[in-house]
């Protein structure tokens, strides 16, 4: 085995997988429904019979996940639910949580 092999197979077991986050919508009632719908649709790509239990989720339990991403990605559809809500004038909140 050469240095080079044994240098990558090192690097290899110690590089450890990305931390997972969680984003999830908080329900407010006063965010229509299908508009929690359409963002679960358009943003999360959930198919429509998934987006409206994860919709009714959020309503009855307060809290939904709406997928699990590395930071970045979560961030990113953080921020394209809230500018979207707030362009229609909704108070709906999106959050980003680490996951265990």
């Amino acid at each position: 085995m050469t240095v080079f092999q044994t240098d990558r197979i090192a690097y290899l077991q110690k590089t450890t997988p990305p931390k997972r986050y969680g984003v999830f919508l908080l329900n407010d009632h006063y965010t229509p429904m299908d508009f929690v719908v359409a963002i679960l649709q358009d943003i999360f790509m959930l198919p429509e019979s998934q987006a409206v239990n994860l919709m009714l989720q959020v309503h009855h339990q307060g809290k939904g996940l709406c997928g699990t991403y590395t930071r970045d990605i979560a961030q990113t559809k953080q921020q394209q639910v809230m500018t979207w809500a707030a362009e229609e004038g909704h108070p709906l909140l999106c959050i980003v949580e680490e996951l265990p």
